[in-house]
């Protein structure tokens, strides 16, 4: 969740910053890929840092719930490092899919009416 968040905050702050960059990336031709390839890299790689973050200490320096429970149910210890690391890799990858498709619609235009604003 907070490599989602990190993501969506990021997209909109480069996307509302660069936005006369992008304009003028489509104005001269350029697709809405390209045009948006430097906002959506940034906003990935800030995503990714939570979760690669944790996988790095993972085994090493804290033991998930999971590898935890298994290791002291006398589960052999390499099955249980390899649930560990199937359940990190999946994560990692629902975070990078998951901010895409929050702000975005079915002809990948990006959507930022559907952020709501913070209501006092």
């Amino acid at each position: 969740m907070a490599g989602v968040g990190l993501g969506l905050h990021t997209i909109t702050n480069a996307a509302h910053r660069e936005r006369v960059a992008i304009e003028a990336q489509l104005t001269l031709g350029g697709s809405r890929t390209q045009a948006f390839r430097m906002v959506s890299r940034f906003s990935l790689r800030t995503a990714m840092i939570p979760i690669i973050n944790s996988m790095t200490a993972t085994g090493l320096i804290s033991l998930p719930g999971m590898m935890t429970a298994q290791i002291l149910s006398d589960l052999d210890r390499t099955e249980a490092v390899t649930y560990q690391l199937l359940i990190s890799f999946l994560i990692a990858g629902g975070t990078s899919i998951d901010g895409a498709w929050l702000l975005s619609d079915g002809h990948h235009r990006l959507r930022l009416d559907l952020l709501h604003p913070l209501q006092d």
